[in-house]
């Protein structure tokens, strides 16, 4: 399994995943003609697309989703009341999931379980084949129990360390954007990513891919060094880190059986 995320963060956002049969988006909050550009830069064509799997309906996870899916003819994976909430992105073809029901796609079990996050039905997911288990959650404002149960055993998670709690704190955002942020509704800070880290790390973790960074109230070498805190403090595992940016391409990660 290969991995590597498009874009990270408040302007967009979109992961790609790609098995020994099929290849695979996790949201597409860019333009179609930004996806296929980066895509390109990682020598995949968009065309080679097998479908996108989506978290929520916010647009900057959501904006890419219908020019994508009529010019590709891709099917889009998402809960019935999350596409009833997107904006008006026009015609797709919707393929309805239930959250906490596993289900095959092609050489994949897709797993959505539920996040908390201020959008209708959002969630999480794990994807697993033969190669191996990728966890992805971001946009939530709380770990709870079940999203670390989900997250457990997999060879590489992305997980959002989306502020630090100082900056967020003391930054030009107004005081009720912060609460919200800060809400169980909002997003995981640093320090709560790597909390979550620390639960479900594990000898099998091969990489951490870092998510959802605020351009204004977090700096990738924050985040990172927030995970460094929890692997100087054990040895159970030592993943490759890689941290999303907005504005490029994240480097590809690709698992060891």
């Amino acid at each position: 399994m290969r991995i590597c995320q498009l874009a990270s963060g408040s302007k967009g956002n979109s992961i790609y995943i790609e098995t020994e049969k099929t290849r695979i988006l996790v949201d597409a909050g860019l333009s179609a003609l930004q996806i296929s550009k980066r895509l390109a830069e990682i020598g995949v064509e968009a065309e080679s697309l097998s479908a996108v799997f989506v978290t929520h309906e916010h647009s900057d996870h959501s904006c890419g989703l219908g020019p994508l899916s009529r010019r590709y003819d891709l099917p889009i994976y998402l809960h019935s009341d999350t596409y009833k909430g997107l904006p008006k992105i026009g015609s797709i073809t919707e393929r309805f999931f239930d959250i906490g029901e596993s289900f095959t796609f092609q050489d994949v079990e897709v797993i959505p379980f539920p996040i908390t996050h201020d959008a209708i039905a959002p969630v999480g997911f794990t994807f697993e084949s033969g190669e191996g288990k990728i966890g992805v959650a971001t946009d939530l404002g709380i770990a709870t129990r079940l999203v670390q149960n989900r997250l457990r055993q997999c060879c590489a998670l992305i997980l959002e360390t989306n502020h630090d709690e100082e900056m967020l704190r003391d930054g030009p955002y107004p005081w009720e954007l912060k609460q919200r942020i800060r809400s169980h509704h909002g997003h995981l800070s640093n320090k709560e990513g790597a909390a979550l880290f620390d639960e479900v790390k594990w000898a099998g973790l091969q990489a951490v891919l870092l998510a959802h960074l605020s351009e204004t109230n977090n700096t990738p070498q924050l985040a990172q060094q927030s995970i460094e805190s929890v692997l100087s403090c054990q040895n159970v595992c030592q993943p490759q880190l890689i941290v999303g940016e907005p504005k490029q391409v994240s480097k590809c990660f690709e698992l060891c059986e």
